[in-house]
């Protein structure tokens, strides 16, 4: 037997003794009170990291560095193509502006416990907003910026904020959105109402501030006396972050202080290979659980410097973006969606626009948030000549639950797979009545408990909600909701949400195993699979498919092609036959597809717009492509209609 790897040691020291492992880990950190235990079983499946624990976030990620004589070091870049703005802040300023941050939430009432809903876009702002209600001990809960205002609300409601954050904009590609009268739309839906909103009023498009309630940012923060860090528990909670719910409740994802502090700090060293000083950019969103983690709080506790980025990768104001930051920037190690990359292969399928820069500084790019289809991490690899690793997690876990670890040991890339389970998790695949089964054999990826630090302890004030959603199918274990295998090396492999097997005739189908094969086609710049409702075969598939730019090949020519692939690759069995272009995919703001919606259309069902489509009016085209299929679909309600 070869030398067990940097990542074996560490994966059999986190199964054998998580208390040992995860303590070492959080001695790196500033703890104003040691911890009684590491690991609280007490509550059972309920676990608890670091019980006992006194610690403050804001503190080790901004203050630890000053005080160790990093004041100096830029830790936020701000980088926005669509107000032509650029900013560096130092770990010193950031400090400066996040003690007054806080003192004007103190100001204005706000303390340890208290909520801080925060509306805003991707400005330095938001940023600070977040690390001012850590310095205090508030709790945050970030709201994407533009959000539509029942949705808003609903999050209000649930939170009961005593503060509001928000700006007067947000910057689209091609559009101003004014957030203010989305957030007084929800004002007057909700229920609770917040005794104060501290607005930043942004140059493009200012906004008229309602008397008595809202403060202008500028005046409030500026004027704030500077507060210090409060030391909280380890098991108070962080934030808040909504997710979608089955039940049209949104479910409060909750992150503690101590564990995710853990977390963050272990994962941007060992997973992403992250030395203090370098420059990390995480290409997402703040109101998105990567922006949590790897923009805003992994690479400050780290000691490295973050990118906050208000563009796209296509658009802003081309398909060099990304690489324009990379080389300007010295970012070493990139992080985003496969979706980002999808749009760039579609709009620079040759990489005209990566050969005007010097990236040679890149390390590496690491994608996740969507399956990595192996024809997007090929043209990723070619371009780049870099090593590019598929992780997989969720906004429930909060960071990489697979992952091919940078900063333990890399392992040869199987395409289509994230890799290894990282140090800390153990994962298993189990069929409907709860055995393991074995390598190559698709069920049910689950966790088994407990899931380490960082992940979520519970949902926001519905410790029964939590069970039941996540760990009453398995006992012992965390549902993930995917289905996956793990093959004989030990290859973890998600081939999408169990909702999204399409069961053909008996037939248990992968829509990921189908989208694979339509994505190798040398046309196809991404694609999805859906599976509608056929009253002899139970379902049918139906692909949509977006083609590269510069494709002028007869339509009829490539679905008959594209349909003959999936029977070559997958199997008659499948009967694919149906497949719709369509010039883009329906997507939520952070890139995934919405299947379930695509679903509904076709099989004729009434759709509610979900609030985190990032166009609406693309459902126009995709409920007329599929009726060119013989597939008629309802008109679309309202948004929660």
């Amino acid at each position: 037997m070869s030398d067990p790897t940097a990542y074996d040691i560490a994966y059999q020291q986190a199964l054998s003794d998580p208390v040992a492992f995860w303590s070492e880990a959080a001695n790196a950190l500033h703890w104003d009170r040691p911890w009684d235990r590491v690991l609280d079983d007490r509550a059972a499946p309920l676990y608890r990291w670091f019980e006992g624990g006194m610690l403050n976030t804001c503190y080790n990620a901004i203050d630890r560095h000053v005080l160790a004589g990093r004041g100096a070091q830029p830790a936020v870049i701000y980088d926005s193509p669509v107000t032509g703005t650029k900013r560096i802040i130092t770990y010193a300023e950031l400090q400066d502006e996040v003690a007054r941050c806080a003192g004007a939430l103190r100001a204005l009432g706000v303390e340890r416990g208290d909520r801080v809903i925060i509306y805003m876009p991707m400005t330095p702002e938001t940023l600070i907003g977040m690390y001012a209600c850590a310095r205090l001990g508030a709790v945050h809960s970030v709201v994407f910026g533009g959000f539509a205002p029942n949705e808003l609300a609903v999050r209000i409601d649930d939170a009961e904020p005593k503060v509001i954050l928000t700006a007067s904009c947000g910057i689209e590609v091609q559009r101003i959105v004014p957030y203010k009268p989305l957030l007084d739309q929800a004002l007057t839906i909700a229920a609770h109402q917040p005794a104060h909103c501290i607005v930043l009023q942004r140059d493009v498009h200012r906004c008229e501030l309602t008397a008595g309630r809202d403060h202008d940012w500028q005046e409030t923060v500026t004027n704030a006396e500077p507060v210090p860090c409060v030391p909280v528990a380890a098991t108070d909670p962080l934030y808040i972050l909504y997710t979608s719910g089955t039940t049209g409740k949104p479910k409060g994802v909750v992150r503690d202080h101590g564990g995710h502090a853990v977390a963050m700090h272990w994962s941007i060293q060992h997973v992403f290979g992250m030395s203090p000083g370098e420059v990390f950019w995480a290409a997402s969103d703040f109101g998105w659980a990567v922006g949590h983690s790897y923009i805003v709080y992994a690479p400050l506790l780290a000691g490295c410097t973050t990118v906050v980025h208000e563009g796209k990768p296509v658009g802003t104001p081309d398909a060099g973006e990304f690489w324009r930051v990379i080389q300007e920037h010295q970012v070493r190690v990139l992080f985003t969606a496969p979706t980002a990359f999808r749009a760039i292969k579609r709009d620079d399928p040759d990489g005209l626009h990566h050969a005007r820069y010097d990236t040679s500084g890149l390390r590496t790019l690491f994608l996740a948030g969507e399956r990595l289809d192996p024809d997007t991490y090929h043209w990723a690899r070619a371009l780049l000549q870099k090593p590019v690793i598929d992780n997989w997690w969720q906004t429930e876990t909060g960071w990489p639950v697979a992952a091919n670890c940078l900063g333990l040991t890399t392992f040869p890339v199987k395409p289509g797979s994230p890799t290894k389970p990282v140090p800390g998790y153990v994962v298993e695949i189990l069929d409907d009545e709860g055995h393991p089964l074995p390598p190559n054999r698709e069920g049910a990826v689950t966790i088994r408990l407990p899931l380490p630090p960082g992940t979520l302890p519970t949902l926001w004030r519905d410790d029964a909600r939590y069970i039941d959603t996540y760990l009453s199918r398995y006992p012992g274990h965390y549902l993930t909701g995917d289905g996956g295998y793990i093959d004989e090396d030990g290859y973890l492999f998600i081939m999408g949400r169990v909702d999204d097997i399409i069961i053909v005739a008996g037939h248990n189908l992968s829509s990921g195993a189908m989208e694979q094969a339509l994505a190798g086609h040398p046309d196809v710049a991404e694609c999805a699979v859906v599976g509608i409702r056929d009253p002899l075969k139970t379902q049918l598939p139906v692909g949509l498919v977006v083609l590269k730019a510069g494709v002028t090949r007869e339509h009829a020519v490539v679905t008959a092609e594209l349909v003959q692939r999936v029977r070559d690759l997958v199997g008659p069995v499948a009967n694919f036959r149906m497949v719709a272009i369509v010039s883009r995919l329906p997507k939520t703001r952070s890139g995934k597809v919405l299947r379930k919606t695509v679903r509904s259309i076709a099989d004729g069902e009434s759709v509610s717009v979900p609030a985190t489509i990032e166009d609406p009016t693309v459902l126009d085209e995709i409920q007329k492509a599929l009726q060119t299929l013989g597939l008629a679909g309802n008109p679309r309600t309202a948004i929660g209609g």
